[in-house]
């Protein structure tokens, strides 16, 4: 393929099991998320936003790595990475969580899955927590066995979704309820199917576990939703802005605690078993936070693409903070930013100037998320 030699690929650098279906449907731009190649550009990024609410994209996520977590003694051991309490977690559910070190800092966001009762995948966000699993299994004593399985996801997004998942799957899939799981085949290729996605849309994930079958599923599956005006696609950055989700290494990484994200229900210092970072969690709630992810709102022209460098937050002549994340969303007509900002400047309504890579501008604390705050989108049936 000679398209593939434009870009310049490497070997060093893995590609998915979907990287040429995705340059036969027009993937023009890539980047590295999780030592392997991701699809971020199909053409205009405002047209890929419109695709996702309004019919349904199919994405490449497959550098989405899955750590799988098996053994007699798996869900003890998962418990040890997050704060969040998973005491209640059913076999065929899945739950957001971070994985937290010993200071509380963020280390992933990752999608956990249970598969079975001593059955885990922890669907990851840019970071080597495979590494940091079995360097933390090294000392735990616990009976796990910690692997990366061969698995791919593709994530099949937007309004329309359901309707091509009963398409490929039969009146039974429609339901799978919100972030729950299930295993299923279709033609035989072996998936597991969650009810999940990086879109703040309905959407589901379609876990690969075949790799040398990436290229035929992808075909049956844009074959399916051609009727319903499914396009090759990738995750929009104006809709995950929209839906206040975090880009982990922007929004959030190692320095950052659970709480300046305003993220304490996915954290429970109370909890008897012991978790790795709970004596720091319980400090940083005893002692508050210093700074905290707000929203913005930018008053400037549109944005003509989304921001790559941290922005400067000023007040008063002071640096305060920074923009993580900005773009201009065409549904709200308004420039959007999540950002982090020192304690007293976190209010809504309090006015920043933003020093942006085309210059100054006036910001304002908003509430976010800026759109469908209660995700009844996601979680409609």
């Amino acid at each position: 393929m000679e398209k593939q030699d434009d870009f310049g690929f490497g070997t060093q650098i893995r590609k998915s099991p979907y990287f040429d279906a995705t340059v036969r449907w027009g993937a023009a731009g890539f980047s590295v998320y999780n030592h392997m190649y991701i699809p971020r550009d199909f053409g205009n990024p405002e047209q890929n936003f419109w695709n996702l609410v309004n019919d349904a994209i199919l994405c490449d996520v497959a550098a989405e790595r899955q750590v799988e977590i098996t053994g007699p003694d798996a869900a003890e051991f998962v418990q040890s990475l997050t704060p969040r309490d998973l005491s209640e977690m059913a076999p065929g559910q899945c739950k957001y969580i971070l994985v937290t070190n010993a200071d509380g800092g963020i280390l992933n966001d990752p999608i956990l899955l249970r598969l079975a009762e001593n059955h885990f995948w922890i669907s990851l966000a840019d970071s080597d927590i495979l590494l940091w699993a079995q360097g933390v299994q090294v000392n735990s004593r616990l009976d796990v066995t910690i692997r990366e399985p061969d698995v791919s996801p593709l994530q099949l997004q937007g309004p329309k979704s359901g309707e091509i998942m009963r398409t490929l799957f039969g009146d039974s899939i429609m339901d799978l309820r919100y972030y729950w799981l299930r295993e299923v085949d279709l033609d035989g290729i072996p998936l597991i199917v969650s009810r999940t996605g990086w879109s703040s849309e309905l959407g589901y994930e379609l876990y690969l576990q075949d790799s040398d079958r990436g290229d035929e599923l992808w075909e049956k599956i844009m074959s399916a939703g051609q009727q319903f005006g499914l396009k090759p696609g990738h995750t929009s950055t104006i809709r995950r802005i929209e839906g206040g989700m975090l880009s982990y290494h922007a929004d959030a990484d190692i320095n950052t605690n659970p709480y300046e994200l305003g993220m304490e229900r996915l954290v429970n210092p109370d909890m008897d078993v012991e978790f790795i970072g709970k004596t720091a969690l319980q400090r940083i709630r005893e002692n508050g936070v210093k700074r905290k992810q707000v929203g913005l709102r930018i008053d400037m022209e549109p944005l003509k693409r989304p921001n790559t460098t941290f922005w400067s937050l000023i007040k008063n002549g002071k640096t305060v903070g920074k923009v993580t994340s900005a773009v201009y969303s065409p549904r709200l007509e308004k420039n959007i930013a999540l950002a982090m900002v020192e304690i007293e400047y976190a209010n809504i309504g309090t006015e920043l100037e933003v020093h942006t890579t085309s210059g100054s501008a006036q910001a304002i604390v908003v509430e976010k998320p800026f759109y469908d705050p209660k995700k009844k989108i996601a979680t409609s049936t």
